[in-house]
């Protein structure tokens, strides 16, 4: 295959550093709260395989998906570019081909383990990026009924999914505070993005938070369910691993919303500029969650 189709490939895929470090933490993140570097290997190994799959094949979908919209944004023409050269249809086929294949690593976890929950869990977190991207539901034109199935389907199933792969008994029970709060921020997150990306979503018809609810109601209700999943966070992280590890847990993802919360107060609205500063922040932020529960 050519270079540039190479290149096209990690584009689709969202791999330009540093957001592929964010889909490892993704990942792996249920698997390391689960039992950190206790985690049994073989289950550990499919279950991550599983998730970075599944999420790999969720953004090759929300690209085919959104490549008339990224076309009208000037910071995701690189992107749209991308999934033209490739074929809107080879870059849906290629997300099946993905999904299929973390589903396969998921039963197999289920076959070593006995716990069919976990390929149940990967079909969930599937019918949630379909029900995101794909007519006739397509959430991500309904307002906020969007962030929640893209922070579940990115964020909350694949962090059950590894998590019941590896626990010792397979209860979600002793870290749900962990689960809730780590989704909760991706929501937040989610509805976030969509202020940068208004202007283009507006002229494609597109009705997500920013669209529907106007940029600076949207930046408002994004910072609320953002501090939810903070003080969430913050208490999952006291009770799994202890307080002297909630602050730095939570400081990349603090300075994030404290950051937004200020240009609220100001009156300035997110752009692409401020959205590549606040991914630095949320990179930082998802790596030390990682790292926590593999040291403490």
């Amino acid at each position: 295959m050519p270079g540039l189709a190479w290149r096209d490939l990690f584009v689709i895929h969202r791999l330009e550093y540093p957001l592929a470090l964010t889909y490892l933490c993704y990942a792996g993140w249920g698997a390391g709260y689960a039992a950190g570097r206790a985690a049994p290997l073989a289950p550990a190994v499919l279950a991550v395989a599983a998730n970075a799959l599944l999420i790999l094949a969720a953004l090759a979908l929300n690209a085919a998906a959104d490549v008339r919209t990224d076309e009208l944004d000037a910071d995701k023409g690189d992107l749209a570019g991308a999934v033209l050269r490739l074929g809107r249809g080879r870059t849906l086929g290629l997300a099946g081909a993905e999904a299929g294949a973390g589903l396969a690593c998921a039963c197999a976890v289920a076959l070593l383990t006995g716990r069919w929950i976990v390929p149940g869990l990967a079909v969930a977190a599937a019918v949630l990026h379909l029900a995101y991207n794909v007519e006739p539901v397509r959430l991500k034109r309904r307002g906020f009924a969007g962030p929640p199935a893209f922070g579940l389907g990115l964020v909350g199933m694949p962090f059950l999914l590894a998590y019941c792969a590896v626990a010792a008994d397979g209860s979600v029970w002793p870290v749900w505070p962990v689960f809730a709060g780590l989704t909760v921020l991706a929501i937040g997150r989610t509805a976030w993005w969509s202020v940068p990306d208004r202007a283009a979503d507006t002229v494609a018809g597109v009705g997500t938070p920013a669209v529907r609810h106007g940029a600076a109601r949207a930046l408002g209700l994004a910072c609320l369910i953002m501090l939810a999943g903070l003080v969430l966070l913050a208490l999952g992280l006291a009770r799994t691993l202890g307080f002297a590890w909630v602050i730095p847990g939570i400081a990349a993802h603090a300075a994030f919303l404290i950051t937004s919360v200020a240009l609220l107060s100001q009156s300035t609205l997110p752009n692409g500029a401020v959205r590549r500063r606040g991914t630095t922040l949320v990179v930082i932020g998802e790596v030390v969650l990682t790292a926590l529960p593999l040291v403490a």
